[in-house]
């Protein structure tokens, strides 16, 4: 009888890891509180108007068609027993001979908890669409405010954190405000919109050369975005962001981009957690105690060069192939081998023809790398579909300044 392998999440590492052992001698059971794969990197353009959810995600049944030895199950973990290698979820338990859990990341607000309520994050199709939504509407209650103080807060809009999420959400948000919403709203004056970016460091892009965080800054800066250094959020009512410095920024919109942390699942499932509720691994990304059990991805501590593995993308691929590769060698018999990781880079977006770029210890800006930005974005989402629209939109929106997902859809 083949062994189980259990996958607990649809995200870039679990199903990678699931496409992984298409050709392994094991049985593959998927488990996902949503039917569909999501493609994250480009969430802020469905909170910005420019794609529509269905053409950034894709079923989960549909994905793994072709591949025979592949189940899904929709349902929501709940607990996990390690003794008796059962996984509990809201649909009953799922036993298992190996489990990779690939449960994703969440956003972190450092207990701010003011800004959790009345504030927007950006880590799923909903919150993207809760923006949208609020962007729209704060534009059509700002044509009926007759009092100035309250139609500026109404259009002022900021973003929390200077990674690459809440540099590309404040760039795209200033293009669809600038470039289109003020044709749209024609009464308005557009001086009235105001789009800041707060990072509590001292330059965006920490991760980047401080040559390319200089260029991102004064990129957005031209796009009319109000960068601040060492601005640190205090808290947030809905009506105004208060700073650390005691400064009061009148605000109707605040979107966090400030941080991620591992989901709180981890924390629940008697695993060890250290740094931001992400469970240590071992090189071989197993759980200490439990070889049976792998971590990938945004939930997995591993340390790379004395320092933690970003919570990215190519980490979670990469440590897919590695499990996956690991499952079919202890079911062999055979010894596990350590994860590597192989740095691909980093790109960031800041709007049409301006994007930042540090590949194998190059670092290039402006339209190259924009364009390295797109075809790599392009080539990574799922479906042939998907990728045909997305371009399309794309174009679309290049050549007419256009955007064409302005749709309040929801009460």
């Amino acid at each position: 009888m083949k062994p189980t392998v259990v996958i607990v999440g649809a995200g870039f590492g679990g199903l990678r890891a699931a496409r992984a052992l298409r050709r392994a001698p094991v049985e593959v059971v998927l488990v996902d509180r949503h039917n569909y794969h999501l493609f994250q990197p480009l969430l802020y353009q469905v909170a910005t108007a420019g794609l529509e959810p269905e053409q950034i995600a894709r079923p989960v049944r549909a994905i793994l068609r072709r591949q025979t030895n592949a189940d899904f199950r929709l349902a929501d973990v709940t607990g996990l027993d390690v003794g008796r290698r059962e996984l509990a979820t809201d649909s009953g338990p799922v036993h298992y001979d190996y489990l990779v859990l690939a449960v994703g990341g969440e956003t972190n607000f450092f207990g701010l908890d003011s800004v959790r309520r009345h504030g927007f994050a950006l880590k799923d199709l909903p919150d993207a669409l809760g923006i949208r939504h609020q962007v729209l509407r704060s534009f059509e209650r700002a044509v009926l405010e007759p009092d100035a103080d309250r139609r500026r807060a109404l259009l002022t809009f900021v973003v929390v954190g200077g990674g690459p999420t809440g540099v590309e959400m404040a760039g795209a948000l200033s293009e669809l405000i600038r470039l289109v919403l003020a044709r749209d709203y024609p009464r308005l004056n557009i001086k009235d919109v105001r789009i800041l970016l707060l990072e509590a460091a001292d330059r965006l892009l920490g991760g980047f050369p401080p040559r390319l965080s200089e260029a991102a800054a004064r990129t957005l800066w031209r796009k009319m975005v109000e960068v601040r250094h060492g601005a640190a959020v205090a808290d947030y009512d809905g009506a105004a962001v208060r700073l650390r410095s005691g400064e009061v920024i009148p605000a109707g919109t605040l979107v966090w981009a400030a941080g991620a942390a591992a989901v709180s699942l981890t924390g629940r499932l008697g695993l060890p957690t250290g740094r931001q509720g992400r469970v240590a691994v071992e090189p071989t990304l197993q759980v200490r105690g439990h070889p049976e059990v792998f971590v990938i991805g945004d939930a997995a501590y591993l340390e790379h060069d004395g320092q933690p593995l970003p919570m990215m993308a190519p980490v979670a691929i990469q440590q897919a192939v590695t499990a996956a590769d690991n499952i079919t060698r202890l079911a062999r018999g055979e010894a596990p081998r350590a994860f590597r990781y192989r740095d691909p880079g980093t790109l960031a977006t800041i709007g049409r023809n301006a994007a930042v770029a540090h590949i194998r210890g190059i670092a290039f800006t402006g339209f190259p790398a924009w364009v390295v930005w797109l075809v790599v974005h392009l080539i990574q989402i799922i479906g042939f579909r998907n990728k045909l629209f997305v371009l399309l939109n794309w174009a679309w929106d290049y050549f007419f300044y256009e955007r064409a997902s302005r749709l309040i859809t929801t009460p």
